[in-house]
């Protein structure tokens, strides 16, 4: 018995499949594959100006801690940061300064009565300006990038 040189029924109907189902998983593969990749090839925001409030709202001469929260992606991950600054008005500038003890990144508190910012971790101590007075911290406090438009005080945030 000798095959025929046309395409049988069978093997059409598989051809036919297979490249409907080529197609099919194309069209859905294609826009997956994308989904899945793209979040390794956004661009990260390293830095931003952050809004604080109006200049005025600060008193003048008294660090005013300031709490704000960022929101970063990282691929599918997203955390929620918490940030806290001292400000310390001076007219229409101001000094902010991180609430972050530069020793080992405890929180510092401003004590009126000592007239310092203390870090309980490990008694450290700074001045109004934060500098080192007292303890283990090997710097100052990091101070941040102002600037002041429209009477609303802004800090620059460099995040990693």
């Amino acid at each position: 018995m000798t095959k025929s040189p046309n395409l049988s029924r069978r093997d059409f109907v598989t051809g036919t499949i297979g490249l409907l189902g080529t197609i099919m998983g194309t069209v859905i593969g294609l826009p997956a594959i994308g989904y899945l990749l793209s979040p390794a090839f956004q661009s990260h925001q390293a830095e931003a100006w952050i809004p604080l409030g109006k200049i005025e709202s600060f008193p003048e001469g008294v660090p005013t801690l300031v709490s704000f929260t960022r929101t970063k992606q990282n691929g599918w991950e997203r955390t929620v940061n918490s940030f806290g600054v001292y400000v310390l008005r001076k007219g229409s500038q101001a000094l902010v300064l991180s609430n972050l003890c530069t020793h080992l990144s405890c929180r510092v508190t401003w004590q009126t009565e000592a007239n310092q910012y203390h870090c309980p971790c490990h008694d450290g101590g700074f001045d109004i300006q934060g500098q080192v007075t007292a303890g283990p911290p090997p710097r100052p406090l990091d101070n941040y990038e102002t600037k002041v438009e429209e009477g609303t005080l802004s800090i620059l945030l460099k995040e990693a």
